[in-house]
């Protein structure tokens, strides 16, 4: 039998688009032997050398300027990235994507990040026959998501299904699907086998997340937690940051037998399992993430924007809650050294309310476009 070819499209502007399309990759070949799969950032793709230069630019902005970064956000909220742009786009840094297409001969492709996707819904206005489908993996409908040449879009919630309809888009053409996470995440191994592996203890363990990026924006947070580290075991994760982690390894306050840091890890799901507190920054992945796994949520400086209204939806769900002052630390650490079995057990709580969500529901909707 002929494999059904799936090209899944991101782009590398922050570490969740990419993760939601090889989660995606993950799930479609779990559930069909007769698909094949291929993830690109489709910019790194055709230009390696300067995109990752634009890349570290946003990321600066992000880091240095996140006013202007929710400025425009809040600007073009209501508008998708107009012909103009997405011809400018195509010209200077998208040409051969027709190409790409062409070679890869994909029966569908899967966008992850609206920029790919706005890149081929523009091949789509010039003739090419491309059946497209579009996962937005926040919980909001930013503008530069949409276009009209789009057969599917895999959304959060309803309230996402809802803002899009808002904004013109067939209801026929929007499903909810949730966010694509790995499946790992929804698996639950012996909690003892990985404290084995990881040489971790059977105590109250935070999970300090900075994304893949790794912005731990805040130390006056992160150096706040280690007067709990007697009582509670950390664990720092901080991406892609060496210069970070290499401060805090030479921090005496670090130097402790239940303080865990770590640069870049593959096993965030395992470690998201053996811990009974996450404090992150609201990307959509992560707490998606956090969200199969169960754990209880504090976020930190939400970038205004997308990260806000994730934050917003995950607090009103009771599945988090922001960092509004340090007191907000005291009385989850105060909890976690008093009240641990209880935390675990509205943790299990949790995990049987998710329960409803289907972890293959975007996987599977794509294998329905291919039917």
């Amino acid at each position: 039998m002929i494999k059904k070819r799936v090209l899944l499209l991101s782009e590398g502007f922050g570490a969740g688009h990419t993760r939601a399309a090889y989660a995606l990759s993950s799930s479609l070949r779990k559930l069909s032997p007769n698909i094949q799969t291929k993830v690109l950032e489709l910019g790194s793709f055709l230009n390696p050398k300067v995109a990752p230069l634009i890349i570290t630019a946003y990321k600066k902005t992000v880091i240095t300027q996140p006013r202007l970064v929710g400025m425009m956000y809040r600007h073009q909220y209501h508008k998708s990235l107009n012909r103009f742009t997405t011809l400018a786009l195509h010209r200077i840094f998208y040409t051969h994507t027709k190409n790409v297409v062409n070679q890869l001969r994909p029966d569908i492709v899967v966008c992850t990040h609206p920029i790919p996707s706005a890149i081929i819904s523009r091949l789509k206005r010039l003739g090419e026959k491309i059946l497209l489908c579009t996962v937005i993996t926040d919980y909001d409908a930013h503008g530069t998501w949409i276009s009209p040449e789009v057969d599917r879009y895999l959304v959060s919630t309803q309230e996402v299904r809802n803002k899009m309809i808002n904004q013109g888009v067939p209801a026929a053409k929007i499903k909810v699907t949730g966010i694509p996470v790995h499946p790992n995440f929804w698996e639950h191994p012996e909690k003892e086998d990985i404290r084995g592996k990881f040489q971790l203890k059977d105590m109250p363990t935070v999970m300090v997340m900075g994304g893949g990026w790794g912005i731990m924006s805040d130390e006056v947070i992160n150096n706040f937690l280690t007067h709990w580290r007697d009582d509670v075991q950390i664990l720092f994760c901080l991406g892609n940051n060496e210069k970070a982690l290499k401060k805090l390894k030479q921090d005496p306050r670090y130097n402790h037998p239940n303080i865990r840091l770590s640069g870049f890890t593959q096993e965030v799901d395992k470690l998201m399992e053996v811990s009974d507190l996450l404090v992150t920054k609201p990307g959509g992945m992560t707490c998606t993430e956090g969200l199969a796994k169960g754990i209880p949520m504090l976020f930190h400086h939400p970038l205004p924007g997308q990260e806000e209204e994730n934050c917003h939806y995950f607090t009103a769900q009771g599945l988090g809650e922001p960092i509004t002052s340090l007191e907000v630390i005291v009385k989850w650490m105060n909890s976690l050294t008093n009240e641990l079995d209880t935390i675990r057990q509205r943790r299990n709580e949790h995990l049987q309310g998710i329960a409803r969500y289907h972890p293959m529901e975007s996987a599977q909707s794509i294998i329905e476009m291919l039917e």
